[in-house]
């Protein structure tokens, strides 16, 4: 129901000792105004959304460096509202999400070390490089417009650096997302999308062992969708910033408390600007425009019409906004282009 490359991840490229199993628990509260997949036809988008993942990671040794192999399987709940061809709806969903699989190592730094050799070694500047799989296995209907499961594999290779300097660290990353089709999108459509580079930095302080906090900030661009190969105009250009909190509880257990909120969100802007459903435009044009006689509303004859549909409401964008309009169908497609 998310985006993944809204995710931030301090210590990412943290060292660990080999032979280091993890069992992880968690909870994510999203509420208010989303990011939602851009090609679907609805605006206005908010929701409240619960999450809960668990998952498992163990480190060892590889050519010398730690490496670690992880999983996670999520859970949503959410209600989410919008505007679906300027017309309020609301849904709810809940179910699994999809398995996400990650591999993580060390190209410099983060040697092979037993939790005792961990403990007497001295922190050192890492670079580490990782891929994340996210397998299509969650909950997911094509009748749905919105579904828990994306219905595709994603693919994620991200190299980032670490540099302690004392009890503080500075971090970065730098990946992009690869999408395979959804040859199963709403109605029997095909959905594609194009890569997603995000990058990430975070800086933070450790107070003690395990007890750290971080802020973070991220941006990704990129991510244009295409129905049946016509594109849909909508790249994304996005940033969040946020904070994040390690607190020990007790020997061999922590709890990691994170925060974030939107930064800037330029697909949403552009979306509302450029072409609006073309089928509601259709029926806008239609209903006002004078008619000079019969007129064929056949398959191949729209098939025809569609780019006088979408040239006028380009160029109706395209005019000046305080600039009066004397036809009726125009200004509402003017107001649509709007967003309102």
């Amino acid at each position: 129901m998310g985006e993944r490359a809204q995710e931030m991840e301090p210590r990412a490229y943290s060292a660990t000792p080999t032979g280091t199993n993890f069992l992880v628990a968690g909870y994510l509260r999203t509420t208010g105004s989303v990011s939602l997949d851009p090609s679907l036809p609805i605006t206005d988008v908010r929701a409240t959304i619960n999450s809960g993942i668990i998952g498992y990671e163990r480190t060892f040794g590889l050519l010398g460096h730690s490496a670690n192999l992880g999983a996670v399987l999520p859970y949503a709940a959410g209600d989410v509202s919008g505007k679906l061809e300027d017309q309020s709806q609301s849904v709810s969903r809940s179910g699994l999400g999809d398995i996400k699989l990650r591999f993580a190592g060390f190209l410099l730094g983060g040697p092979a070390l037993t939790p005792a050799e961990f403990a007497r070694r001295e922190p050192t500047s890492t670079l580490g490089v990782s891929m994340t799989i996210v397998a299509p296995t969650g909950d997911y209907n094509p009748a749905h417009l919105i579904n828990i499961s994306a219905n595709r594999w994603a693919f994620k290779p991200d190299v980032g650096p670490s540099v302690p300097m004392g009890n503080w660290f500075a971090e970065g990353s730098a990946g992009a997302w690869l999408f395979t089709d959804n040859t199963e999108f709403f109605n029997g459509n095909v959905r594609s999308q194009d890569l997603i580079v995000d990058f990430q930095l975070h800086g933070g302080y450790v107070f003690q062992p395990g007890l750290w906090l971080a802020a973070d900030i991220t941006y990704y661009t990129g991510g244009e969708t295409s129905v049946n190969g016509v594109a849909k105009h909508d790249p994304q250009a996005n940033s969040r910033y946020g904070l994040t909190l390690s607190v020990p509880l007790v020997q061999g257990f922590s709890v990691k408390l994170a925060w974030s909120t939107w930064l800037t969100r330029q697909w949403q802007l552009r979306d509302r600007r450029r072409d609006p459903p073309i089928p509601l435009v259709r029926r806008l044009v239609d209903s006002h425009a004078p008619r000079t006689g019969h007129r064929s509303h056949s398959p191949m004859r729209l098939a025809r019409d569609e780019p006088k549909y979408r040239q006028a409401a380009v160029w109706h964008r395209s005019t000046p906004l305080g600039r009066p309009c004397r036809r009726p169908h125009l200004r509402r497609i003017r107001r649509l282009c709007r967003g309102r």
